[in-house]
Parts: structure tokens; sequence; C-alpha cells
């Protein structure tokens, strides 16, 4: 009977872990709702000085009406969400065997570190404590400081290679809808089922391009040792604008990340346990 009560407590308390970090997962999609709408902004020539990052959505909805009080629920929900990706890197993706699991747990574990230092930063956004440069700007002293060391150019060559690796599975990821295998679609009210695919595709290739923009920057950064060539997701966005027909092309790509930010929704709502 003991061992009974305690596989329903653990069980209550994973159904508990699992609503928390859908939760967050909701405020992963919002975050990126307001990235797109950052960089819609650049494409159409409109204000440039907010950085059309994860930081600079942040700053954006501390300055509307009750943004400190969105601020804290955001804060809450990225470090549940980014607490439930590890626990999904510790114990979860039963559904998938081998290779492609561990994959998937690797993944999960980097998502939450990246999505626990956007909780971080939300906390001191939302305290007023500033939270540091913007993403592009880290990125450039961090390259700063590696292209020092002993065979620092190399280092961040094989940095560029890793994230061009994350863009092509990024890609891949968006053009096979493999994201679906994690999704109990039937959950799902029956319109939406009929967009969840094209939303997740949209959204992946448009992460996939950003990323691979990315790549492009830290490898010229490393072979031309100049860390000022780095930069992160407000750099490469800006990138894509600068170029020709750059206008309508980050209105693609910004476009691509609000129907990902819109997946996110769905992805919350109905992602397997």
């Amino acid at each position: 009977m003991n061992r009974t009560e305690a596989t329903a407590e653990r069980g209550e308390k994973s159904n508990t872990a699992q609503y928390l970090g859908r939760a967050g997962m909701a405020c992963w999609g919002v975050v990126h709702l307001i990235v797109a709408y950052l960089a819609l902004r650049v494409a159409l020539g409109g204000e440039q000085g907010r950085e059309a990052d994860q930081k600079g959505a942040l700053q954006e909805i501390g300055q509307e009406s009750f943004g400190k009080v969105v601020l804290w629920v955001l804060a809450v929900g990225l470090v549940m969400f980014g607490l439930w990706q590890f626990l999904m890197a510790a114990t979860g993706y039963e559904w998938v065997s081998g290779g492609k699991r561990t994959r998937k747990r690797i993944g999960a574990a980097a998502r939450g570190v990246v999505v626990l230092g956007l909780g971080y930063t939300a906390v001191r956004l939302a305290t007023g404590s500033g939270g540091g440069g913007g993403g592009s700007q880290k990125q450039q002293e961090f390259t700063a400081k590696v292209l020092q060391l002993p065979a620092g150019p190399f280092l961040v060559v094989c940095v560029a290679i890793g994230v061009a690796i994350v863009a092509g599975a990024a890609a891949v990821k968006g053009v096979k809808q493999s994201f679906l295998q994690d999704l109990d679609i039937g959950e799902l009210p029956g319109r939406s089922r009929r967009w969840v695919g094209w939303l997740g595709s949209t959204g992946y290739l448009a992460k996939a391009v950003v990323f691979a923009v990315v790549a492009i920057l830290l490898a010229y950064a490393g072979l031309s040792s100049d860390a000022r060539k780095a930069g992160g997701l407000d750099t490469a966005l800006k990138t894509l604008a600068a170029q020709p027909y750059g206008g309508v092309l980050l209105t693609v790509v910004a476009l691509g990340l609000a129907a990902f930010g819109v997946y996110a929704f769905a992805a919350a709502w109905a992602h397997k346990r």
C-alpha cells in the first residue's frame, strides 16, 4: 500500500512538473513572438535602437503598462521551462530510442541552459538590475577572449561549425517535421491540427536561417581574428536586413519566428510526457 501511494505521489509530482513546464513553454512562445515583432520593425526601417533578440524582447515588455508584472510572469515561466528541459534531458523522450533519443536529450539540456539564462535576464530587468549587455555584445566579448587563447581563431571556427550543424539540424527538423513525433496531435482541437505542422516547419526553417547567419559571422570572426565580426541573434537579423532585398528576407524570417511562437503554444498543449 505504501509503495502504491509513493508511486502515485511521484506520478502527481511528475504531472505537476509537466504542467509547469508546458506553461513555461508558452512563455517561450511569447518571447519568440516579440522577437519577431522587433525583427519586423527592423525590416520595415523602424526604430533600430532596440536589440532584436531575446533580451530586446524582454526590454520591450518592460516598457509597457504592467511591464514589471509581465516580466515576473515570464521570468518564472522561463525558469520552469528551463528546469523542465533538464528533466526531459534526464528522463524524457521515452517514445524514441537509440541515437535519436540521445540527440533529443542533449538538445533539451542545451535549450534548458539558454532558457534559464534568459529567465535570469528577465529577473534582472524586473528588479531594475539591468541584465548586462545585449546578446551580440556578450558574444563579441566572449569571442574576443577565445581569440586570445592559443589556437583561438581555430576554436572560434570550430564553434562556428557547431552552430552551422545546429542550423542544419533545425532545417532538417523543419523539412521532415520530425518535431511532430514529440506531440500528441490528437490532444489539439480539430482545426489546429492542420496548422501545427506548417507552423512548426516555418518556424524551424526561420531559426535555421538565423543560426546559419550566426555561424557565418563567427567563422568570419575566427578567420579574420576580429571579434567585432561576431554577433548573436540581433546582429544576424540586422545582417540579413543589410543584404540586397534584405527587408523582404528579414520580413520572411520575422514571420517564420512568429510562426514558431504560435507553434510553441500548440506544443505546450500537446507535448508528450
